[in-house]
């Protein structure tokens, strides 16, 4: 679900600013205004609905997408110096997350100030996460398809250590949950541009309506079993 909403995010944020064009410095403005509206939404609701949640981690896809390509692009700082500044703006949210004496599992948010911490490093993970995945894909010369096939061998070995090694499993769920979204972003480019470039053309439009659908059927799904556990209880 977290691939098919990262990946959405890349494909309908290009579709906003690129093929609309409505141009990077809008397309955030409009972009984190949504984040906005629907993180208020999640803030207030006080058990976890999985429609709200995935469509604020949408929000946070399609938001961090315009505001690196606006830093990397508008501003002109490139994807090597962009996502240098978004690693350092995510460590160091992380660590005044941990001076906060607060733990950094999923399973233990439960105040406002750590839901707020929660989803700032989720938008940041997703801004710096196309910027690198950009830059694996246009600067580093591995191409759309290589720069998805070295994300998905990492993701693949963040697994098999989930499964087969004593690492801390909140530890390998932020690895998996940042790494997502640089994979997410090569494969929008892999989805949307033409083969000539080593894409599948698909183009933002139809990449987006196929993520979309994707990751309605699985959203569907998981409030089909909530429900179903609900009645068993």
């Amino acid at each position: 679900m977290k691939i098919a909403a990262t990946t959405l995010g890349e494909t309908a944020g290009d579709l906003l600013s690129m093929t609309l064009k409505v141009g990077y410095a809008v397309s955030s403005m409009v972009l984190i205004g949504m984040f906005f509206v629907t993180l208020v939404a999640q803030l207030s609701s006080k058990k976890y609905h999985p429609l709200l949640y995935w469509t604020v981690v949408l929000s946070t896809s399609t938001a961090g997408t315009t505001m690196s390509d606006y830093m990397d692009r508008t501003l002109g700082l490139g994807y090597a110096k962009g996502t240098l500044i978004l690693i350092t703006i995510l460590a160091t949210i992380f660590m005044y997350w941990r001076f906060s004496a607060h733990s950094f599992s999923v399973q233990n948010i439960t105040t406002f100030k750590v839901e707020m911490l929660y989803w700032t490093a989720i938008l940041f993970s997703n801004t710096l996460g196309t910027a690198l995945g950009d830059f694996l894909a246009d600067s580093s010369g591995l191409g759309f398809v290589g720069g998805a096939s070295l994300i998905g061998s990492l993701l693949a070995l963040t697994v098999l250590a989930n499964y087969f090694t004593r690492l801390s499993k909140t530890l390998l769920f932020w690895i998996a949950f940042v790494l997502t979204r640089p994979f997410g972003a090569t494969m929008g480019d892999v989805l949307t541009k033409s083969r000539e470039r080593g894409g599948l053309n698909f183009g933002t439009v139809g990449s987006s309506i196929i993520l979309g659908s994707i990751l309605g059927i699985l959203i569907l799904y998981t409030i089909f079993n909530q429900n179903r556990d609900a009645q068993a209880v």
